[in-house]
This record gives structure tokens, C-alpha cells and sequence, in this order.
């Protein structure tokens, strides 16, 4: 009789796409949420949390650069196997289309305008590379039923405080801003878009889009291609063009080199271009009066400033649309100088609502890339990579482990991170070496010995490391980095170490 097959072991291994989260950058992105969440709470908006599936009816076909949304997200059909297959649903891949479904659901019940803001995961259903995951953190600030461009201006003064409040400093960003309609309306006075047939022109429209959100990696020559007949990279490969005649890509660039020193001359400029485009001046009007806003704010172009390159990529907005960039500079995997870029963008989606209601619900909001804000942190130096460990209170006799747990519970009640080593407990080497590994800050120590004198051994691991890396043998003996106390004044010196760790 032949044996059975073995069922194979699973591999210990993470999907495709996806990463695990350890302790320390846990930690610090949660932090990094909490100091976000506080400003936006000063400014109004309430939180929100919505669930992570939604059906792909409600999520729409708003996902970037996908026509269909169950091609780029996570999707299955209810009993899809059954006589009467049930809905499509999907993991969510943003936190403004299930904004949308929740306003459009409970509006009746919501104030007007309605704000929140919402943390969390987001997926998508695309290929992965370097430093691009199938889930990762978004966090959104959105305020729904307000057509004021005063929304507008708040989110991106919202924006550039938060920015700071992370550890950003004034000087390290801009927050840039631009408006859909002035592009709209450049694309009708180039000939590139028919208000009366909207339909038309809408591949060449995607053609001038992308290859204006280019100019930063192509440059001004190769976008120029990109409206023509087309590029060629250095690889040999050709991208078709929009197939712009001379003219018309005159005025596309223009537009994208619009920008001057100040934004009173910048909306000057893009008025000039408009000309005749009703959309496109009233585009205009609005970027001016957001900079009026902002500029009575004291929020001025040193932190936020008109820039007509800025389009962002999503088609559902409607009208003004923003980017956070870091401007200082990092080093890439190949040691090159490179700008960070953008951790933050949003705008105006007045049509996302009306797909629920029928009735059009003007919209605004921004989204913080949380991850690539975490990494920027750390190349500047802001974020702490290591979370000090717990106090360990070693183990020195099993039978006395009810004395080791009133020790380690005295410390959690005064707030100090804590815990009982609950390994085995033989090899006291190996108690320490998991101290060390844990980053603990202190270790108690009680044998026999001391539980009959009342008094424990506090070992300042901290102090005791640095102590073995530099000290000579004369000053390992002038400064000692375990102390023995009586048992009744443990707390008081574990609290003098930690505080002292901290200086």
C-alpha cells in the first residue's frame, strides 16, 4: 500500500507586494498619525473610519490609470459560484471613494458641509517594485458640500502645518497649486477640447496630461515631443504623442512655463493664456482668490505657491488641485542627488457624490502618503528608528515568581514600560542577552541572596554598554553601572536611571 503523501509546508514568506511592520516603525508611524491627527482636529474635521470593503459599484472607475476598477483592485464576487452570485466587492483603494458612498448614505444625517479626516491601509491591485506595495498607509482630510474656495485654501494651509508639525521645517517644502479648469481651458484654446462635445480629443487630452506631470524627469524637449509626433528614449523604445500641431503645443508649454516670481504675476500670465475660455477664467478667479485667502493667513509663497505644472493624476478632479514636495535633497540607491519629491497631493472632486445622489456635492480634499512621509523623516534625521525596550526583572528562582511579578506590576503602575523574563530562566547570560535584544534600558536582579537582605540589583544596561565600548579598567571600576538598593526604593531609582538615560 503506497504511503500517503505528505502535506507540503507552507512557505514562511510574505505575498508578493506586501511587507511586514516591526516594533519601532510601528511605533513610529503611529506617532507620526497622532501628531497628524492632532492638527487636523484643531482645524474642525472629525475622524472617520470606514470598512475596508466596499463594492466595486460604489468604488466607481476613479482608480489611477484603470478603466475598470476590478483590474487594479482586490476583488470577488459573493457565492460567485452559486445560483444567484452576489456582489461584487473590493478591499478599498483610496479613502475617497468610500468617503463618497458614507456621504451620499447618511448626508441626512451629517452636518453640512461635512469634515473628516480618515487613517489607514489602502490596496491595490498592481505590479510591485521598489518601494511600491500592494498596501500601504493613507491619510485623507476631505471637506464635503462646500463649494467655497475658502475649503480649498484650508486644506492646503491644513497641509503645510502638519507638515511642520512632523518635523518638516519651513524651507524643506512647498505646497504648489493649480487649478483643472485653467488646464481645461488652455486645452480649448489650443483646440484640444470642445465643451459643447467633451468626448472628443479625449486620448490626445491623456497624452498632454501625462506628459506635463513629465517635465520634472523629461524636460522641456521631451515634453514638447510627447504633444507631437512623439519620443524616443534612450533605451530606443517610442512613445506615441498627441500629434499637436506647432501652434497648439505653443500653447500647452505656455502654460506649463506660466510660472513667475510672484503669484499675483503667475495668475496674470495664466489669464493671458485662458483668453476666451470661459472655464479657464474662471478657473483662474478661483486659484486668485485661494491666494488671497491664503495670503491673509500668513500663509505665503515660501510655503504655498501658484504653479502651473502641478496636474495630478486622477481623473475625477474638477477644479484646484494641490501637491506637498520635500526640497531637500537625499541620496538614491546609486549614491546620486536627487529632490524627495512628493509626499502629499489632493483637489477638487465636485462629480464623486453626484454618482450616489444624481445632484452634484462640491468636494475638496488632501491625501498624506504616510510612508514616504515616515521615510523622508528618517533621511532627515526626525524620527527615532529605536523604541526603548521594557524594564526586565529578571528571573533568578522559578519558585518565586510571584515576587518578580508585584516588582514588574509596581513599575507598570507608575507608567514605566515593564515586563518578567519568561524564558527559561537557566542560563541567567541569556536573560541579559534578551534584555539587550529587547533594547531594555534597565534590568532587576533579586536572588536569594537579596530577597533575604531586601534590597535588588538594578543594572543600568545602557550606562553598562557604553561603559565595556570605551571605558578602561580604572574607569569601569570609578563608574559603576549596577546598583544595589533597598527593595522599598526600587521605583525611585529605576526612575532616576530612565531619566537620566534621557539627557
Amino acid at each position: 500500500m503506497a504511503k500517503p503523501k505528505k502535506t507540503p509546508r507552507p512557505k514562511a514568506e510574505t505575498p508578493k507586494g506586501f511587507r511586514d511592520y516591526f516594533g519601532a516603525e510601528v511605533t513610529a508611524r503611529a506617532e507620526m498619525l497622532q501628531a497628524i491627527a492632532g492638527v487636523y482636529h484643531r482645524y474642525g474635521f472629525d475622524a472617520l473610519e470606514t470598512s475596508a470593503v466596499e463594492t466595486v459599484e460604489a468604488l466607481g472607475k476613479f482608480l489611477p490609470d484603470v478603466d475598470r476598477p476590478n483590474a487594479g483592485v482586490f476583488a470577488w464576487q459573493e457565492d460567485g459560484e452559486g445560483e444567484k452570485p452576489g456582489d461584487w466587492l473590493a478591499l478599498r483603494y483610496d479613502m475617497t471613494a468610500p468617503l463618497a458612498r458614507v456621504y451620499a448614505q447618511h448626508r441626512n444625517d451629517l452636518p453640512n458641509p461635512y469634515r473628516r479626516y480618515a487613517m489607514g491601509p489602502v490596496w491595490r491591485n498592481e505590479k510591485p517594485g521598489p518601494g511600491r506595495f500592494r498596501q500601504f498607509y493613507q491619510c485623507d482630510a476631505d471637506t464635503v458640500g462646500s463649494a467655497s474656495m475658502g475649503a480649498d485654501a484650508e486644506i492646503c494651509a491644513m497641509l503645510a502645518d502638519t507638515l511642520e508639525e512632523v518635523g518638516i521645517p519651513r524651507g524643506d517644502y512647498i505646497i504648489r497649486v493649480n487649478n483643472r479648469k485653467v488646464l481645461n481651458g488652455v486645452m480649448e484654446v489650443a483646440g484640444v477640447l470642445d465643451p459643447a462635445n467633451p468626448d472628443a480629443m479625449e486620448r490626445e487630452r491623456g497624452i498632454v496630461l501625462r506628459a506635463i506631470d513629465k517635465l520634472d524627469r523629461l524636460g522641456v524637449d521631451g515634453v514638447r515631443a510627447l504633444l507631437g509626433a512623439g519620443r524616443k528614449d534612450d533605451s530606443g523604445d517610442f512613445t506615441d504623442g498627441a500629434g499637436l500641431s506647432d501652434p497648439q503645443a505653443d500653447v500647452v508649454m505656455g502654460f506649463m512655463q506660466a510660472k513667475r516670481d510672484s503669484g499675483a504675476a503667475t495668475v496674470a500670465r495664466l489669464r493671458e493664456l485662458v483668453a476666451g475660455s470661459q472655464m479657464g477664467e474662471t478657473g483662474v478667479d478661483e486659484l486668485e482668490q485661494i491666494a488671497d485667502l491664503l495670503a491673509a493667513g500668513g500663509y505665503g509663497p515660501d510655503r504655498i505657491e501658484i504653479d502651473s505644472s502641478v496636474v495630478r493624476g486622477l481623473g475625477y478632479y474638477t477644479g484646484p488641485v494641490y501637491e506637498a514636495e520635500l526640497t531637500f535633497e537625499i541620496f538614491d540607491e546609486k549614491g546620486r542627488k536627487r529632490q524627495f519629491g512628493s509626499v502629499a497631493g489632493g483637489g477638487r472632486y465636485d462629480d464623486l457624490v453626484k454618482r450616489f445622489t444624481g445632484q452634484e456635492v462640491p468636494a475638496t480634499g488632501v491625501s498624506i502618503g504616510v510612508d514616504r512621509l515616515l521615510a523622508a523623516l528618517t533621511a532627515k534625521g526626525r524620527m527615532q528608528r529605536d523604541v526603548q525596550g521594557p524594564v526586565v526583572v529578571t528571573v533568578m528562582d522559578r519558585v518565586r515568581m510571584a515576587d518578580y511579578q508585584a516588582m514588574v506590576a509596581e513599575l507598570r503602575q507608575a507608567g514605566i514600560r515593564a515586563e518578567v523574563y519568561l524564558g527559561n530562566p537557566k542560563n541567567f547570560g541569556n536573560q541579559l542577552k534578551y534584555a539587550d535584544k529587547r533594547g531594555s534600558p534597565v534590568a532587576i536582579i533579586e536572588g536569594g541572596d537579596e530577597k533575604d537582605r531586601d534590597v535588588v540589583q538594578i543594572k543600568d544596561l545602557i550606562l553598562g554598554a557604553k561603559i565595556a565600548e570605551t571605558a578602561t579598567h580604572e574607569e569601569w571600576k570609578d563608574r559603576p553601572s549596577q546598583f544595589e538598593v533597598p527593595r522599598d526604593q526600587m521605583l525611585a531609582k529605576v526612575r532616576e536611571i530612565l531619566e537620566g538615560q534621557g539627557k
